[in-house]
């Protein structure tokens, strides 16, 4: 049994495909398609339930997963820890940022970060936050700038900003003598959203189901500066942090009647190794904080 069959296992387990398994660890489909069903012979059961057009596991596949889990994970803590010991001067953190928190709220972080720690090598994945909190449970990443969720057991959470969703819409809009918008206010109107795996587009989506409101999504991009030059041009709507719009030209933002705040913060996962790289990350996040008088960062 090899490590790298575990890892093929894994992946296939989780995106329930193999092509995009094969994708996602940059190999050939053939290649996990052989290692699986070495690891099956070797164990003499069958992990997969290939009956059905999406891969599923077996029941002794699933016990199997969990204790795949859990091995894989000692490991990558291990190799972190022992990198430690090495005490060398340099370290790798791997981050997930949103668009809207990529744009406007990272790089005020990352510039002071970086002349402080030049040493250290940060890899910025750009996601929503939804896509961000699942890839901090499956340890692909050591951070995530992200609205924080009202309940994340598994995540450690550091509050760094509140901002506030507002409508978008262009400066001679009807809609932009409103003091407040309600979801009635937008029902016909062409919206511009963000991307699934957007907590924000959770949102705002939920809030027109709820006011039984139909969408009319009518272009989705996960570039903010697209999406406000579209807003500007009269294209359509969109709904964004307070944070990001202001005085945009073109654009006047607006709060909802019902005022939405969210957090955003950094969040970690809770049992996962500490690697000293990703230690300095957030003793430096927790300095900024604690200089600000506010509290924000912004």
């Amino acid at each position: 049994m090899e490590l790298r069959q575990l890892e093929y296992f894994q992946m296939a387990s989780r995106l329930k495909n193999i092509t995009r398994a094969a994708e996602r660890l940059r190999v050939s489909q053939p290649n996990i398609t052989v290692a699986i069903k070495k690891l099956e012979s070797e164990l003499g059961i069958q992990l997969f339930d290939r009956s059905q057009k999406q891969l599923s596991l077996t029941p002794e596949g699933a016990v199997f997963l969990g204790r795949v889990e859990v091995a894989l994970r000692s490991i990558q803590d291990a190799v972190l820890e022992v990198n430690d010991y090495k005490q060398l001067q340099k370290g790798t953190i791997k981050i997930g940022i949103p668009p809207m928190m990529g744009a406007y709220l990272f790089p005020k972080i990352f510039s002071s970060f970086q002349r402080r720690y030049s040493h250290l090598d940060v890899y910025l994945h750009e996601e929503g936050s939804v896509a961000i909190r699942e890839q901090l449970e499956r340890d692909e990443l050591d951070f995530g700038i992200i609205i924080i969720p009202e309940a994340a057991p598994n995540l450690r959470l550091l509050p760094m900003a509140r901002s506030q969703i507002v409508c978008c819409v262009q400066e001679d809009s009807p809609l932009a003598a409103r003091k407040a918008i309600t979801m009635q206010d937008i029902e016909d109107s062409s919206l511009i959203m963000l991307k699934e795996g957007s907590f924000l587009r959770q949102i705002m989506l939920q809030k027109m189901k709820t006011a039984d409101i139909t969408p009319n999504i009518v272009l989705e991009s996960n570039q903010v500066v697209t999406i406000m030059g579209l807003v500007a041009s009269g294209v359509g709507i969109a709904f964004l942090l307070d944070m990001v719009v202001r005085d945009v030209p073109g654009i006047r933002a607006i709060p909802l009647a019902t005022p939405t705040h969210v957090d955003v913060g950094l969040a970690w996962k809770r049992d996962r190794y500490i690697s000293r790289a990703a230690q300095s990350f957030i003793d430096f996040s927790k300095d900024i904080l604690s200089r600000s008088a506010e509290h924000s960062i912004l």
